[in-house]
């Protein structure tokens, strides 16, 4: 008897992880994104100028931006906030500029602004996370974070 016909055949296939923006196949190099001429070379985007012989297309992060379907939110409140406003805003901004130019996937999308609340949504996770941290580094106060669909998106919450 081979030992096939023994098996198991009640068990649980996992499926493979689904994400829209991902890139599943590489692109021709050099390729130049249409909004933000991000340049894909070495099988990265990267801030070069863009060759003029090279394929455009749209990047991930301004496809995000386009659909806006934001992979992290970061979520800021309390009154510290609004005594310390300017400053933090200059802060977010600063920590965009120093993640922005190594991965130009990361990206800001939106800050929206009400009465003792802001929410900032990003283009991917890691730059959401790095915002919280570096507000927490810098004014203390109470993070925490969340991962939802398989660490895809993430939501941040800062409070003080």
């Amino acid at each position: 008897m081979e030992k096939s016909q023994y098996r198991r055949r009640d068990r649980l296939v996992k499926e493979k992880r689904h994400d829209t923006y991902k890139e599943d196949k590489k692109w021709p190099e050099p390729t130049a994104c249409t909004e933000c001429n991000s340049v894909y070379l070495e099988g990265r985007w990267t801030w070069y100028e863009p060759p003029v012989n090279a394929n455009k297309v749209l990047c991930p992060a301004c496809q995000r931006i386009a659909e806006n379907y934001p992979a992290g939110y970061l979520e800021l409140k309390g009154s510290f906030f609004q005594q310390h406003r300017q400053e933090m805003l200059n802060l977010i901004h600063n920590e965009e500029k120093l993640e922005k130019t190594a991965h130009p996937l990361e990206r800001i999308m939106v800050i929206n602004e009400e009465n003792e609340l802001i929410l900032i949504t990003t283009t991917g996770i890691h730059i959401a996370r790095r915002i919280g941290e570096a507000i927490s580094r810098a004014y203390q106060g109470d993070l925490s974070f969340t991962y939802g669909d398989g660490e895809k998106t993430i939501r941040v919450f800062w409070n003080r």
